[in-house]
C-alpha cells in the first residue's frame, strides 16, 4: 500500500467528540501536525470524515 502524510490544519476546538476521537486515532491533535500512515479504506474514510480539519498529500 501506499502511504500518505496528513497534516492537521484546522482546531479541533468546537468540533464534537467523535471527530476528536478521529484526529486522536490518526495521530494527530494540534495545528501543524504531521503523520504518515498506510493508505488503507479504514484510513481514507477516517479522513472524509475530518477533511475540514487535514490537508493530505501523498508519500
Amino acid at each position: 500500500m501506499s502511504k500518505i502524510i496528513i497534516t492537521q490544519t484546522g482546531s479541533k476546538i468546537k468540533c464534537p467528540k467523535r471527530q476528536k476521537d478521529t484526529l486522536l486515532a490518526l495521530g494527530l491533535g494540534r495545528i501543524g501536525k504531521k503523520n504518515e500512515v498506510e493508505a488503507s479504506p479504514q484510513v481514507r474514510g477516517m479522513i472524509a470524515k475530518v477533511q475540514h480539519l487535514v490537508t493530505v498529500t501523498e508519500a
